[in-house]
């Protein structure tokens, strides 16, 4: 298979892109998040494409992407009216909220489970194209199973390519890890995978208490113990270990550090990374995948200060130092 490279500010490629997601076929789309693979959520058999593009097990469920609030209710039940002035405020987001599942809901998009994931996604033109398209897509992150999530068209086509039938190239995203994943019910909020809105930004605008369990039974997208994982092995060390430990000459370690003492360590492969959260978090998983472009085989990277505000980093970093 040929993939098409399609370029998201010219109208007649998402036009295209949305006439290929019609037909069944996978298109991997920009999100303000991570690149996702996507696919029709109403057609279970492009679905089930998905699961076989990124090796993905078939019971792992997926999120599905729409346009409009007035479309939650074709694929959630039970929604609490409380629901509806969280979205005001966070829709289009980096919010997934999951739901007890509409009966007609695809078991291939749930995992068989009887719970939905749904967010509406705020890069401008995949929001375009689900409205003009008045098309529903699930969508994970589009990268082979467990491994580095995209943040640009160039990481999809290096791990996709021939695989599926277009990306839609919308530029690097703006946000840069995936989506909080909040589960609601009538009387709780759970956050079930940290994400860029925490728990101290949705506390204000809930009705019902919030809470962040240290563990839980759930299944969730991004939520196995390896996950995030480029082809380097990981260290996390603290600024003392990376400034007190040799590099050995022509090796091929990388450093990624963000402390003032750590921008002239001696090192071939540095990534001096940002020290705020929200910059940190965007330059993540590219700087990532530059260590894998440049052959490193181990990455010592410098631990995330600790607090709520930081969870979603030391999740991913976490998961992708699992060996």
């Amino acid at each position: 298979m040929k993939t098409l490279r399609l370029d998201a500010n010219k109208p007649a490629d998402v036009q295209l892109a949305g006439e290929l997601l019609q037909a069944g076929e996978l298109v991997a789309v920009p999100t303000e998040t991570v690149y996702g693979l996507a696919a029709d959520a109403s057609n279970p058999e492009a679905v089930a494409k998905i699961f076989k593009a990124k090796g993905r097990p078939t019971d792992h469920p997926l999120i599905t992407h729409i346009g409009s609030f007035e479309q939650l209710a074709n694929w959630a039940a039970d929604i609490p009216e409380w629901v509806e002035s969280l979205t005001q405020c966070f829709w289009p987001g980096p919010l997934t909220l999951i739901f007890e599942r509409h009966p007609n809901a695809p078991d291939v998009i749930t995992g068989g489970l009887q719970t939905i994931g749904i967010r509406m996604p705020a890069h401008p033109v995949l929001l375009e194209l689900l409205r003009n398209f008045n098309m529903a897509i699930a969508a994970p992150s589009a990268n082979p199973y467990q491994k580095l999530s995209p943040t640009s068209a160039e990481q999809v086509m290096a791990c996709m390519d021939g695989k599926i039938a277009a990306v839609l190239d919308g530029g690097n995203c703006m946000v840069g890890t995936e989506s909080t994943i909040l589960k609601v019910s009538q009387n709780r909020a759970q956050i079930l995978r940290s994400g860029p809105i925490s728990e101290i930004d949705l506390a204000p605008h809930l009705t019902v208490p919030v809470v962040t369990p240290e563990k839980h039974q759930y299944s969730v997208s991004g939520n196995k113990k390896r996950h995030y994982q480029p082809d380097a092995r990981i260290m996390l060390l603290s600024a003392q270990e990376i400034a007190t430990r040799a590099i050995p000459k022509n090796s091929k370690v990388g450093v990624m550090a963000y402390s003032p003492e750590l921008k002239t360590i001696k090192c071939h492969h540095l990534s001096l990374m940002p020290n705020d959260h929200q910059s940190y978090r965007k330059r993540l998983f590219a700087a990532l995948y530059e260590m894998d472009c440049k052959g490193c085989n181990e990455l010592w990277i410098e631990a995330p200060p600790t607090g709520l505000s930081w969870l979603d980093i030391w999740d991913r970093l976490t998961r992708a130092a699992q060996k």
